[in-house]
């Protein structure tokens, strides 16, 4: 089974007059690159979050936002931080000045600033904590699900592409046996150019004919491009398949798939490896977004 990189998840619950929801993006990146936005009346619980999704999550660049959105009723006071405020509409003044602007809402802008305002609520119960990480699971559980959805997706997808390699390497073998002919026209014509048909060895040329085609031969090519396609579907299968073994794979497969091209020597041959080598390269990158 694998899972796509790419994930989202939601998650809303209300407790004791308040609504709280967890929202979970996630997009493709080679190691965990965790971001995480919580009120500050939960930041002492930042560290269990941080750790559960570093064991769940394990790679990808991963926002998480934690809002918590009181009813009026649980507000006890709002105040002003009149030094901030002061400190803010000084710097803004001063700027406004300097470049020659009126400043007529100044104070409403410094009012809108970071921690201006502050409320204050009723402080979090153990039972508030409990619901903010049951909305947390949820999310997190939404999220995954996402992520094992999208990577059947891509799933199906690499099938195909393995599949229209598979096909590829038939074409191959069906052209294969058409080239040797070809090879001894060529090479026989251009002997008989080069220094006469009477000049001709005919048993030295067979000798060297035959070892310039055994140098050609690709049967060993063929039977490991098969194996790794073979394991790369297998792979697929694994409860523990991720997108590095798979990228591992695709590499040996991609070091076959150039060995036939360049032992080809036939122009349809060839022109089936370019297609084999598009597959591939869509392989690839649908691999950077499976974890």
């Amino acid at each position: 089974m694998i899972k796509s990189m790419t994930g989202y998840g939601l998650a809303t619950k209300d407790f004791a007059n308040a609504k709280y929801t967890v929202e979970i993006k996630s997009l493709n990146s080679k190691f965990l690159e965790l971001s995480l936005k919580m009120p500050k009346a939960l930041s002492d619980k930042e560290f269990v979050l941080r750790n559960d999704c570093s064991k769940q999550i394990e790679r990808g660049k991963v926002n998480i936002s934690v809002n918590v959105e009181y009813a009026e009723a649980t507000l006890k006071t709002s105040t002003i931080n009149q030094p901030l405020l002061r400190h803010y509409y000084e710097q803004l003044k001063n700027s406004a000045d300097e470049l020659g602007d009126s400043g007529s809402n100044i104070l409403q802008i410094a009012l809108n600033f970071p921690d201006v305002i502050q409320y204050t609520a009723d402080e979090n119960t153990e039972d508030e904590w409990k619901t903010v990480y049951k909305t947390f699971e949820e999310a997190l559980a939404n999220f995954q699900n996402f992520r094992r959805d999208e990577g059947n997706i891509l799933k199906q997808d690499l099938i195909l592409r393995i599949n229209n390699i598979s096909e590829g390497m038939r074409l191959v073998s069906e052209q294969e046996p058409h080239r040797i002919p070809a090879i001894r026209e060529r090479l026989n014509h251009f002997l008989e150019e080069a220094a006469g048909k009477e000049n001709i060895d005919k048993n030295r040329f067979e000798q060297e004919l035959i070892y310039y085609i055994d140098k050609l031969d690709i049967t060993e090519e063929k039977i490991r491009l098969k194996s790794h396609l073979d394991y790369f579907l297998e792979a697929l299968k694994d409860k523990d398949a991720n997108g590095k073994k798979l990228g591992f794979i695709s590499q040996e497969i991609g070091r076959e798939i150039n060995t036939m091209g360049s032992k080809a020597n036939d122009a349809k041959m060839q022109q089936i490896v370019v297609g084999m080598k598009e597959e591939l390269e869509k392989i690839k990158e649908q691999l950077l977004n499976v974890l």
